[in-house]
């Protein structure tokens, strides 16, 4: 046998079993922390993975196949106007209102397709951060300023982590700027394409649309009829790939009718029709040929790229922070009491908390609630704010798999810095 060959595989065979013999699984914080681990990941699947994920990886396939590579490259490429380019990945957060992990596909959609590194960062900050209705309910629960700050401090930080990546990297973008090719396919009106993916990211937007905290007014009637109108929505967008898309009527007028019928059984399990839709959609494009079977295949690849680690990585945050019932090998209080003045010991540790930590959408507001309930300060509160809906575990593996390690470091350092620096300023004026 040659050693010099094998000795990696050696290495790890030893590691893993050291840490198996010498695990101390007696201990009852290890073993709640790995109860509380799986207990995140099933919440993740139930929760995530049907409603926001499988969606996103229709988004991000049809990116690839149906958007102009020119298109993109003249709107958010690496020669595009600053000012458009920002403008557009800025603003993607007040129409997405997606998590960290939700935002993946499509950031690796736009990415892959040639859009620069400034536009496609911002927008990869942008998507989770500038949600509105985050804002407004951080206003609500805990206060107009730090709502407000929260708001100005997301939309300043997406075009300046953009505009710096873009800095850092400009020489590397210009070697490797993919060069605009001319569309593989029949090239469509705008306005189809634009129709086309309006009524996706619709779909996404609204299955997902959160409950507000209180029971009147425009939020809540919104999520109230959130399901009339994802079923409007999903017929619009069977009668735009039947009219121009070429797939045939009766494939997912037979998908319309197993979603109604699923719907009708179970009132209460909005999860299931929903599913059953996606696999009905599904079978409809692999079983048609040209840019439906390819459209297919692309989304295919993003969830093959994409899923497993975010699996993993929300396994490993609950293992290590816990959810949001229960603590897992760092104990919340443990947390709480580093937090506790405006210094930048705290905004720093704030800012890295947040960054590891999972939190789907509009979740950080009410664990921030307890946590200024213990005496976390306001300043590091904000730095939390910042970092935490933007960044987590499972969103780092990911981007890295995306666009490499240096580029991952620099966007969660920049992340991280700028979050630390905000919080110190509002600390202070508080």
């Amino acid at each position: 046998m040659n050693f010099k060959s094998q000795w990696k595989p050696l290495a790890w065979m030893t590691v893993i079993f050291a840490v198996l013999y010498t695990m101390p699984i007696e201990n009852v914080r290890l073993q709640n922390a790995i109860l509380e681990s799986f207990k995140l990941v099933k919440w993740y699947a139930r929760e995530h993975v049907i409603l926001c994920l499988l969606p996103a990886f229709f988004i991000a396939g049809g990116i690839s196949v149906f958007l102009n590579q020119d298109t993109v490259m003249r709107y958010l490429g690496a020669g595009a106007p600053k000012g458009p380019a920002y403008a557009v990945a800025s603003i993607s957060g007040t129409i997405l209102a997606v998590c960290s992990c939700t935002v993946l596909p499509l950031f690796a959609g736009i990415f892959t397709m040639g859009a620069g590194l400034g536009p496609a960062t911002a927008f990869l900050y942008s998507g989770p951060a500038i949600n509105v209705l985050a804002i407004v309910l951080t206003a609500r629960v805990l206060g107009p300023e730090l709502g407000t700050a929260r708001g100005i401090g997301a939309i300043v930080f997406s075009i300046l982590i953009g505009l710096a990546m873009a800095w850092l990297f400009r020489s590397e973008a210009r070697k490797t700027a993919p060069t605009p090719t001319l569309p593989t396919h029949t090239a469509r009106p705008l306005i189809q394409t634009v129709i086309f993916f309006g009524l996706m990211v619709a779909i996404l937007v609204f299955a997902n649309w959160g409950r507000p905290a209180e029971t009147t007014g425009i939020w809540s009637l919104i999520y109230n009829s959130k399901w009339i109108v994802t079923s409007i929505l999903s017929v619009a967008l069977f009668i735009v790939l039947t009219r121009w898309y070429g797939i045939r009527p009766w494939k997912l007028t037979l998908t319309g009718i197993l979603v109604a019928l699923l719907a009708w059984i179970f009132p209460g399990n909005a999860e299931l029709p929903f599913l059953a839709g996606i696999a009905g959609l599904s079978l409809s494009l692999g079983t048609t040929k040209g840019e439906m079977s390819e459209w297919l295949d692309a989304s295919w690849t993003f969830a093959k790229q994409i899923l497993p680690l975010l699996v993993a990585g929300v396994f490993i945050a609950g293992l290590a922070l816990g959810s949001p019932e229960a603590d897992g090998l760092v104990p919340s209080t443990w947390i709480a009491s580093m937090v506790g003045d405006n210094s930048m010991a705290s905004n720093l540790f704030a800012s890295i908390s947040g960054a590891f930590m999972y939190f789907a959408t509009l979740t950080e507001v009410p664990i921030l609630e307890g946590l200024l309930g213990n005496g976390m300060h306001r300043g590091p509160a904000l730095a939390l704010l910042l970092a935490g809906p933007a960044l987590s575990l499972p969103n780092m593996l990911v981007i890295r798999s995306i666009m490499g390690t240096r580029k991952t470091l620099a966007f969660i350092l920049l992340v991280i810095v700028m979050s630390t620096i905000a919080g110190i300023a509002y600390g202070s004026l508080t």
